[in-house]
């Protein structure tokens, strides 16, 4: 059921794009900034998550509000999708107006049984080049897991693990807007964002998910704006728990002592919804 999807592995998607103003201005008014903490003139860190957007035909879509599968990710036969994490390097500025050269390719496709039944884990490779070299380097991991089952929940959360006392702490109130804007500025079609019925009636969630990149650009956000004259060289952020539109989570960010500084996010149960480090430079 599942080996021939190694077939998909070592595939290869090249994408071209340039790198612009407009949508950066649409993140700050999400991000509710007047004066956003990046550099004028360039991508900020994750600005390369605004480009490339998917462009699958209206006829080419899923019931869930993806691209039906089989062109490149394999045609996982699992109907629930999620952003896992990706660990990412911002190797080189990329100014506005630069031409990008976006190759993808897919590393790995695993297999897994959990307590929630069978799960498939895809990482693929994205490197965003521009005449100058690479620029952007980044491994994203994304998981597939069975239907919902009748009465099914979320699985108890593994026991908490010490975390350091946050140095920078942010509140989000999530709501069907800002789910809304964000899957508009990124083309995500994805109908967990939006669509109440078919999250609670289909996929069997309490409430709108709130997207992982959602969750991941608002901690960078959270250091972006704290972060003074140092600039993210790095970023990796792993997805432990999904949260809703239901209640608030928190965001929170501390240095450590390698000169990195630690990320994560706060489920309104209490519980560690995401988790990050970002490799920091001068």
């Amino acid at each position: 059921m599942f080996d021939h999807l190694k077939d998909w592995v070592g595939r290869v998607e090249m994408r071209t794009d340039t790198a612009v103003a407009g949508p950066l201005a649409g993140l700050a008014a999400t991000l509710d900034h007047d004066t956003p903490p990046w550099p004028v003139g360039e991508l900020p860190p994750l600005g390369h998550w605004l480009h490339f957007l998917p462009n699958a035909l209206q006829r080419d879509i899923g019931e869930d509000g993806h691209p039906h599968k089989g062109g490149f990710l394999p045609p996982v036969p699992l109907p629930r999708r999620m952003w896992a994490g990706s660990d990412m390097r911002f190797l080189a500025p990329i100014p506005i107006g630069a031409e990008m050269r976006r190759t993808s390719t897919i590393k790995a496709v695993e297999h897994k049984a959990g307590r929630s039944g069978d799960m498939v884990f895809v990482s693929v490779m994205h490197e965003i080049a521009t005449d100058a070299g690479v620029a952007v380097r980044e491994k994203q991991d994304i998981v597939y897991r069975e239907a919902a089952k009748p009465g099914e929940t979320l699985p108890p959360a593994a026991a908490a693990e010490p975390l350091p006392v946050a140095r920078w702490t942010g509140s989000v109130t999530p709501d069907p807007v800002l789910l809304f804007r964000y899957s508009a500025l990124t083309f995500n079609g994805h109908r967990i964002h939006y669509d109440r019925p078919y999250c609670r009636e289909t996929e069997g969630y309490p409430g709108l998910v709130v997207h992982g990149p959602l969750t991941a650009t608002l901690l960078m956000d959270l250091v972006l704006r704290n972060l003074g004259d140092r600039r993210v060289a790095g970023f990796r952020f792993r997805a432990r728990r999904p949260l809703f539109d239901t209640a608030p989570f928190t965001l929170n960010a501390a240095d450590r002592e390698d000169g990195e500084i630690e990320g994560w996010v706060v489920g309104p149960d209490g519980q560690i919804a995401m988790t990050a480090e970002f490799a920091v430079a001068p």
